[in-house]
């Protein structure tokens, strides 16, 4: 079984300055490269005059991640995607992307004063930005009467489940995120009260 590991709670800016430089730091959580995308496309909606879009992602595990990647967006190579992984891998931190928008302020910063400042600005943000441990999940559908609903939802809210779906017709069905360590309480539950469930593969 995977272990838990911490994500970023949300979605996190912050600003610094170095040298008439701005640097806005985004932190945000990523599952795929789909978010990845979306997330970068925002970031060039939002700051299309920015000199230099720069990132970093990690996506799995910390320390034994799926996936990583990083990008300099025409600074020296070296200076800016590479320093941002560098300090993500250093918070031992999953499932997170780091943009870092820079305005240019008219003075050089040297290859040096580079990669202090792109740590800088993922070191800004990364600091601040709250944690969830993330929990391997599967996922049940569930048929059941209307009598069983309140139950189910009190299971999940005592168990840390997530109900994501539910819907009405003759009878009711709902798809529910059950936490991989919570599997054996979820049967039981299920069982004890009749439930038809499945769980996707």
């Amino acid at each position: 079984m995977k272990k838990d590991y911490p994500v970023p709670a949300g979605y996190l800016e912050r600003e610094t300055e170095v040298k008439k430089s701005r640097f806005i730091a985004r932190v945000a959580p990523v599952g795929s490269r789909d978010e990845l995308k979306d997330w970068l496309e925002k970031a060039h909606q939002d700051h299309p005059d920015a000199r230099h879009i720069c990132w970093a992602y990690q996506i799995g595990r910390p320390g034994s991640a799926a996936e990583a990647g990083m990008n300099d967006d025409g600074e020296p190579s070296g200076t800016a995607g590479k320093p941002i992984l560098n300090v993500i891998q250093h918070k031992d931190m999953g499932d997170v992307l780091v943009m870092v928008i820079r305005y240019f302020g008219g003075i050089k910063l040297g290859a040096g004063g580079l990669v202090r400042a792109y740590a800088g600005a993922a070191e800004s943000v990364l600091s601040e930005v709250g944690r969830i441990v993330h929990k391997p999940v599967k996922a049940a559908n569930i048929t059941m009467g209307f009598a069983d609903e309140q139950p189910l939802r009190h299971w999940c809210d005592v168990n840390a489940a997530e109900l994501e779906s539910i819907s009405y017709g003759s009878s009711v069905t709902a798809r529910v995120l059950v936490p991989e360590d919570q599997m054996q309480t979820f049967t039981a539950f299920c069982d004890s009260h009749k439930l038809n469930y499945r769980f996707e593969t």
